[in-house]
């Protein structure tokens, strides 16, 4: 590449990259303001300049005490939201019995890689930044350096998922709805040199920067979290630079797109998007969008914290202007004669019991001024916001502190409203639900692009057998990811276990003999949580998965300890729903008929009468012997 040319590209990313921060520096503003709200630094406010200043006392005696809700609140949403993670599966390409088969095996291979790679943990990391700033981002991209080592510095190669801060996101346009309507996006971080020559073997001096660098700042040292916030915009390491990628969508022009990454004014690396993480094989960027409420015509979404920081200012001005009011009724307020008594004696030591107190002779005796009572208006006020937090944030009384409002509250009541709470949240609930979904679709996509050597992946089965599936890139024809769960919050399991007894009660899940066959008690207890309570759920579990192996490995043989009912349902069940069509299901057929024979056969000596060895005694009537 010409020296002329990388120069070029290099000032415009540069040039591109201000542009866009200045664009979204009032983003970048209310972002900062919500953290030091959330960590308790709440006597701060946004300044035009984008700077958080801290606002001084009005008056020395001023109390400003922080009663910090919305650090209760953000807890309280993101402990509900972690329970949201949706069970997903890949549907297949066709009804194709390879593509079934295929389709299956990719289901298993995505979930012992969302295992693997902590998928659940950097989606509990990525809540707590939607929750705060509004959005998050994740980051799915090939690490070549991860994975089993083949030989000496040679790697098979992984799938990395990283939480990005809405910090470091920098979109062309900041009306764009969702990252593919963005031409491009630019990914500006603060770097260690040394991590930048071992990525891309190029030296880059260190730079100083006025970027937020979260990553390369830590609480400590003497910094306390709210001071932390406030010193990011220079917390950038002396040995670091601002590293900066921008990738571009494909056009006509350049239809696998582009991928330019900057430092410091050295051109790191030019050329097409690396990832083919798009439906239809096609390169995309390598980021999922979150956010907590979404904006209509806004890149970046909305928090509660920022709702929320109006109502925490009034409640703590509130507050501390009720204890100012108490503490006037404590400790009183003295009027003196001026030269009466010796004023510094009495600053000092106030009024102490018992105290002699001397004044000048003539002068009028200092007297405590009625101080009043506290205006009831104060408790009106802190009640009414109390309850704006609720109205604004969705999270009720019953949500923070686990308990009714009422104790004479019925349990149909106290479920409604917690219903209600759930509903509230559904919101947010469904934003993580469609980002793990994506995600999902990108582990996919990228291990079909680079996965073509074969691999080995522990799957934890249904009952819990684990075993060892080789597979390669091949093995995945589809990456179609659906739910295969509703949304967490609107189905929780003591919902699931309430109806699991309706169901009961109702006789549902008894036989046409009325009683409950072993295998609905079996799949009745697992719902319940109990799976394997007892010796005869545990048999039973032995013989479906015994079943079970043989469906999948084609071996069927019989053997006496069998409990055929138990065979003959997981058999049918596999023989009208995933088996293939052809000899392996005549002979699944065949065995089917057996045990239905061999079934019946022992049915029949069950409800034989057994013969007596004794001789029988003849039946006499009226006399003669018949």
């Amino acid at each position: 590449m010409k020296k002329e040319f990388a120069e070029d590209i290099v000032a415009e990313i540069e040039r591109d990259h201000k542009q866009r921060a200045e664009a979204r520096r009032p983003f970048e503003t209310q972002w900062r303001l919500n953290m030091n709200f959330y960590m308790g630094n709440q006597y701060c406010t946004a300044m035009p300049t984008g700077e958080i200043a801290d606002v001084e006392r009005d008056y020395y005696w001023q109390e400003r005490e922080v009663f910090n809700h919305i650090s209760s609140l953000v807890e309280t949403r993101q402990a509900k939201l972690n329970t949201v993670r949706p069970s997903l599966s890949v549907r297949p390409f066709s009804s194709d019995d390879s593509d079934v088969k295929t389709a299956k095996s990719a289901a298993k291979i995505l979930n012992s890689a969302c295992e693997k790679l902590g998928v659940d943990r950097t989606l509990t990391a990525g809540t707590m930044w939607s929750e705060i700033c509004g959005t998050c981002f994740y980051y799915v991209g090939w690490d070549s350096a991860a994975g089993l080592e083949l030989d000496r510095g040679v790697f098979e190669g992984d799938v990395r998922i990283d939480t990005v801060s809405p910090f470091e996101i920098y979109p062309d346009d900041i009306s764009a709805q969702e990252i593919k309507d963005c031409r491009s996006i630019i990914r500006a971080r603060a770097v260690d040199v040394d991590e930048i020559r071992r990525l891309y073997g190029k030296t880059v001096e260190p730079e100083k920067s006025d970027i937020i660098g979260f990553s390369s700042v830590a609480v400590g040292g003497g910094l306390t979290a709210a001071s932390a916030v406030n010193k990011l915009s220079t917390g950038v390491s002396e040995n670091s630079a601002v590293l900066i990628e921008r990738y571009s969508a494909p056009t006509d022009k350049k239809p696998d797109g582009e991928y330019a990454v900057v430092a410091n004014g050295v051109l790191l690396h030019y050329g097409a998007l690396p990832f083919i993480n798009r439906a239809d094989g096609r390169r995309g960027m390598p980021f999922v969008k979150q956010v907590s409420l979404g904006g209509a015509g806004c890149f970046f979404g909305t928090s509660v914290v920022e709702r929320s920081i109006p109502i925490q200012r009034a409640y703590n001005a509130v507050k501390n202007r009720k204890h100012e009011f108490l503490n006037r009724l404590a400790l009183g307020v003295m009027a003196v004669e001026d030269g009466s008594v010796d004023i510094d004696n009495l600053e000092q030591e106030g009024i102490s019991p018992g105290k002699i107190l001397v004044y000048r002779q003539g002068a009028t005796p200092p007297r405590m001024v009625d101080p009043g009572t506290v205006p009831s208006g104060f408790d009106a006020e802190e009640n009414r916001l109390l309850n704006e937090f609720r109205q604004v944030s969705g999270v009720s009384e019953v949500m923070r502190s686990s308990e009714a409002i009422s104790a004479n509250m019925s349990g149909a009541a106290l479920q409604l409203l917690i219903e209600q709470d759930d509903t509230r949240l559904s919101l947010s609930a469904e934003h993580i639900r469609a980002a793990a979904k994506e995600i999902a679709e990108h582990i996919l996509r990228l291990y079909k692009q680079f996965g073509t050597d074969a691999r080995l992946s522990r799957i934890v089965g249904q009952n819990g057998e684990v075993e060892l599936l080789r597979w390669s890139a091949s093995d995945i024809s589809s990456d179609d990811v659906v739910f295969t769960t509703d949304n967490e919050l609107l189905s929780t399991p003591a919902m699931r276990q309430n109806m699991m007894f309706e169901l009961y009660k109702l006789g549902l899940l008894f036989d046409e003999n009325g009683r409950m066959s072993q295998s609905a008690k079996h799949r009745f207890m697992d719902a319940l949580g109990y799976g394997g309570w007892d010796g005869d759920i545990d048999m039973s579990r032995i013989h479906i998965s015994r079943a079970e192996t043989e469906n999948l490995k084609g071996g069927y043989c019989i053997s006496e300890f069998d409990d055929h009912g138990l065979h003959i349902n997981t058999h049918t069940a596999y023989l009208l729903t995933e088996c293939p069509s052809g000899k392996k299901a005549a002979r699944l057929e065949e065995h089917i008929r057996e045990h239905k024979r061999l079934a019946a056969v022992a049915a029949e000596a069950e409800n034989a009468v057994p013969a007596s060895s004794e001789t029988p005694r003849p039946i006499i009537t009226g006399g003669d012997e018949i």
